[in-house]
């Protein structure tokens, strides 16, 4: 079996430009890079405005193992099934960071005969949106500190202030670090650290941006910390948003690339789920509802994180509306939920009924979660070789069981043939519904207490929450100021449905303990930060970067 980056590279691109054209785009409406991608104009949503909007299917899954559930070799798979069965379809992801790709995971492109190509460029630098957020990231920490070495003005307490520094890699060694050091010629000593760039709230603004205005709008409410009165201060008032602005003007479009099968994909902005929210650009969303029938777009890691916060801040506060969700699933995930170990993972491809049936509970947890929004789901079961007929039929028992559809896919070895049968249940179930505002599981107005406590208590399962007193004071802090009325957005860990990562299945019995919290004011919610998460990852004893290498021709390996 050929890898994926093997699989990637002798793959038959078409020109960006017939991609472009399949879906009614015309040269006015991209600027391209290179043959292969494609940055699409925003002016394009005014274009196509008369035009109704196809049916939006979001794709989340169970909680996932370290090696993920297959999400995006799932999305990218129900994409080309769409074209197998006649239907205009689109995808919609987001764009994968350095850190992980560097770090665990690898790539972050679909998988098999089921990727987004060209797939070395996507994970790497692509067009340069991610770099393009860090300097906007960091133009704006180095214009705070400009503003506090040369006079004050603003009276900023250098001991409040929130606002960090970012870089697109993991490394733990920048979490917490003294800046200013080295004399009066270099700054004013204070505690500072750094963030991934895909915690940083310039991702979750971008993703969340309509329009160029409103872009800056958000980049201007970004509040970097507090005078010494206690008065919030924000980019707007240290005049940085409009050059923010400026440095994002390519990056606020979105870039157009293709599949395997040539299916149309927009992949834009990355911000993780576990530490912010998660799915990829609005923007993007609004230009591929105008241009398909259907749109396959994903929410990150397990659905009581991406997903819960597509429909708590996604939907709300841009006005999409999906058609149905797809929850996925794999028989391993069912296992090491049910107690098996994840190391060796050999263990993980042995049938093992006993475990097999009570790891059914996360999956089980996921999708009435789901329903809960009021939204279709179905099950799509990511088929591995190993998985047994008995394992994936008992999948089915539980699906028939809570009255969803389900169905396996072989998309990573069939690609698009191999999701048909997923693609024609999805479709029906999305033709089917009528679209509306989903149920939401807090009223925006209620205490910022009582909304973290509605997600934990009716999407974690958990019986209560704790605050520490530093969490406490935050969240009084920020509902003084007037930003109490805005959405919750959850860090927590992705390993579980918990706040514990080693606590598999569905806990029972436990408290949600929030250890911290911040504002995100431009990007329009608060972040409660539950447990030890940490905003910029470290990157393990093996790191997946120790595997890579390239060639004197430009091949690359390890890469997947």
């Amino acid at each position: 079996m050929l890898s994926d980056i093997e699989i990637a590279q002798s793959a038959q691109l078409k020109p960006i430009r017939e991609i472009a054209e399949s879906i009614g785009l015309g040269e006015s409406d991209f600027e391209t890079y290179g043959n292969h991608i494609a940055k699409v104009r925003l002016e394009t949503l005014d274009k196509f405005s008369d035009r109704k909007d196809g049916k939006l299917i979001l794709v989340t899954a169970m909680t996932p193992t370290k090696f993920g559930e297959g999400k995006t070799l799932t999305s990218v798979g129900l994409g080309q099934a769409l074209g197998k069965i006649g239907k205009k379809g689109m995808l919609a992801l987001r764009e994968p960071s350095l850190g992980p790709v560097f770090g665990i995971k690898g790539g972050a492109a679909g998988g098999g005969y089921s990727q987004v190509l060209p797939m070395a460029d996507i994970n790497l630098h692509f067009t340069g949106d991610i770099h393009a957020i860090s300097t906007a990231h960091n133009l704006l920490a180095a214009m705070l500190d400009a503003h506090i070495h040369h006079g004050n003005e603003l009276d900023i307490d250098v001991t409040n202030i929130m606002y960090k520094r970012a870089m697109d890699m993991n490394d733990r060694a920048l979490r917490d670090i003294v800046v200013g050091l080295g004399g009066k010629i270099n700054g004013v000593p204070r505690q500072s650290g750094f963030v991934i760039t895909a915690a940083s709230e310039i991702m979750a603004i971008l993703a969340l941006a309509r329009s160029r205005a409103d872009l800056k709008k958000r980049l201007g409410d970004i509040v970097v910390g507090f005078s010494r009165s206690g008065k919030a201060v924000t980019a707007r008032d240290l005049n940085a948003n409009n050059a923010m602005s400026v440095v994002l003007d390519k990056a606020i479009m979105p870039n157009l690339v293709q599949t395997i099968e040539h299916t149309p994909a927009l992949i834009h902005a990355g911000p993780f789920a576990n530490i912010a929210h998660g799915t990829n650009s609005v923007i993007a969303d609004k230009i591929a509802l105008k241009l398909a029938d259907y749109v396959v777009t994903e929410a990150g890691f397990g659905a009581d994180l991406g997903a819960e916060k597509f429909m708590d801040i996604v939907c709300r506060t841009a006005g999409l509306r999906p058609s149905a969700v797809v929850v996925v699933a794999t028989c391993r995930a069912m296992k090491m939920h049910g107690g098996v170990p994840a190391s060796p993972f050999e263990k993980l491809m042995e049938e093992n009924p006993e475990a097999f049936r009570r790891g059914l509970e996360n999956l089980k947890k996921h999708v009435t979660n789901m329903q809960k929004f009021g939204i279709p789901v179905i099950v799509a079961v990511n088929r591995f070789p190993f998985d047994t007929r008995n394992e994936v039929g008992m999948i089915g028992e539980l699906c028939d069981e809570l009255g969803v559809p389900w169905a396996e896919h072989e998309a990573f070895v069939k690609g698009g043939e191999g999701a048909v049968e997923l693609a024609e249940k999805a479709v029906a179930m999305a033709d089917q519904h009528d679209v509306r505002e989903p149920n939401y599981m807090y009223d925006l107005d209620s205490p910022v207490e009582e909304k973290v406590r509605s997600i934990a208590t009716r999407i974690y399962g958990a019986d209560d929450v704790i605050f520490t007193k530093q969490a406490l004071k935050k969240i009084r802090q920020f509902t003084d100021q007037g930003y109490g009325n805005l959405p919750i957005c959850m860090a927590k860990t992705q390993s579980s449905i918990s706040d514990d990562p080693t606590a598999l299945g569905v806990p029972k019995g436990w408290t949600l303990t929030v250890s911290d919290a911040s504002l995100s004011a431009g990007a329009g919610f608060l972040v409660i930060i539950s447990g030890n998460m940490m905003l910029m990852p470290g990157l393990p004893k093996v790191p997946a970067a120790a595997k890579m290498d390239i060639d004197e021709k430009g091949n690359i390996t390890g890469l997947f």
